[in-house]
């Protein structure tokens, strides 16, 4: 077997390792950057056994060329029990490289969690900004701009009481019934001059022009960005799951959101340290294989859970940046705004930087994690595209 000087070195590479990667409290935001890690240190890893492998595949050949060559029955006795150390060294040493691997990909998997987190968090809150942005709806609604009301209010002071009606409270609010029976009961007015009819119309016409214009597509953007939030909500709770499953092999049963208001990242590490520890003892003890391999098989299936989350993640944030792509091209359609932009209010114009930025942070902080080809590799199977 591996002898116990190599086996303890093995050991205290990966413990330096682990505590340089969770010593940092504020660690690396940045996805690609952790992705990149990743694989320098499965290279580190495969180039360190690899020696160590080639170095007993060639003992091996000597033995089997020996084997060969030599008659004596008694050699060759002992250089089949050689044989056979060698070849258990080299299933150890396998053995030790795959315990390492999984660690690796199980520490950058919860790295990669917390850093989502944070994004679906980020997120959360600017959908949530959107979505009551002075309450969009009204933008598109005349009857919250006090030039459109000043005009309801003198059409009903000068009404005709004999001819003329008022509408219920639901019609009133309603922006189609309103505008046209502000626009009958002008125009019917005996009372107001032709000049006067014109100014009036002059003075909401722009409003009008852009709320009926509009109304559809501020909507629209109104909902669907309601829809947007509902569906980063329902990204969050699965992320919060995977946390969960993610952390239950290693005793850690507090929630992520628990976690990350608490700061407890440091007892996540303990727990970890502990189940990694009892994977370290478990490697050198023959009878405890089928306990090593419940374990590992634990990391395995959480870096597979990762997984599937990213692409769910990767999914969801493509459907928002083409929502945010055509909520631009919706606002910046309206083709009267040269001309009516001192009626427009401020908030339209808010509102379109808004989701100009908005597509920026699509493209930048909230963009998908790319773990296609080798990346995928390195995560899913611990080996690089050169393997």
């Amino acid at each position: 077997m591996i002898s116990i000087l190599k086996y303890i070195m093995a050991i205290q590479v990966f413990i330096l390792v682990s505590q340089n990667a969770w010593a940092n409290k504020n660690p690396v935001k940045n996805i690609p950057q952790i992705l990149i890690e990743l694989e320098n240190e499965l290279i580190g890893i495969q180039e360190k056994y690899e020696t160590s492998q080639n170095i007993l595949f060639l003992k091996l050949n000597v033995i089997n060329t020996e084997l060969r060559k030599d008659k004596n029955p008694n050699d060759k006795i002992n250089l089949i029990l050689k044989k056979d150390d060698i070849e258990d060294e080299i299933k150890f040493n396998k053995l030790l490289e795959q315990n390492e691997i999984s660690k690796i990909r199980f520490l950058k998997g919860l790295q990669i969690i917390k850093i989502l987190y944070e994004k679906t968090l980020s997120l959360d809150h600017h959908f949530a900004s959107v979505a009551t942005f002075n309450e969009i709806s009204n933008l598109s609604n005349p009857n919250q701009y006090p030039e459109f009301l000043e005009l309801k209010n003198n059409i009903q002071l000068k009404q005709d009481k004999k001819t003329g009606f008022a509408l219920t409270d639901i019609l009133g609010n309603n922006i189609y019934t309103s505008v046209i029976h502000s626009f009958a009961s002008l125009l019917s007015n005996p009372d107001s001059s032709k000049k006067e009819k014109e100014a009036s119309m002059k003075e909401v016409e722009c409003i009008l022009d852009f709320t009926l214009r509009m109304h559809n597509d501020l909507n629209t953007i109104y909902f669907e960005t309601a829809f947007l939030q509902k569906s980063n909500q329902n990204i969050m709770v699965e992320l919060e799951n995977l946390f969960e499953d993610y952390t239950k092999p290693i005793k850690y049963l507090v929630s992520l959101k628990e976690c990350r208001n608490n700061d407890d990242w440091e007892t996540v590490r303990e727990n970890l340290n502990e189940y990694l520890n009892v994977i370290d003892k478990y490697t050198n003890d023959e009878s405890q294989q089928y306990k090593l391999r419940k374990m590992l098989i634990n990391l395995e299936f959480s870096i597979d859970r990762l997984l599937q989350f990213i692409s769910m993640y990767n999914n969801h944030i493509d459907q928002g940046a083409k929502f945010y792509e055509k909520f631009g091209i919706m606002l910046n359609s309206y083709e009267n705004e040269k001309q009516c932009t001192t009626k427009i209010p401020v908030e339209y114009q808010k509102l379109k930087d808004n989701v100009q930025i908005s597509i920026e942070k699509f493209n930048t902080a909230y963009k998908p994690i790319e773990i296609n080809g080798s990346k995928m590799k390195q995560i899913l199977y611990g080996i690089n595209e050169y393997d």
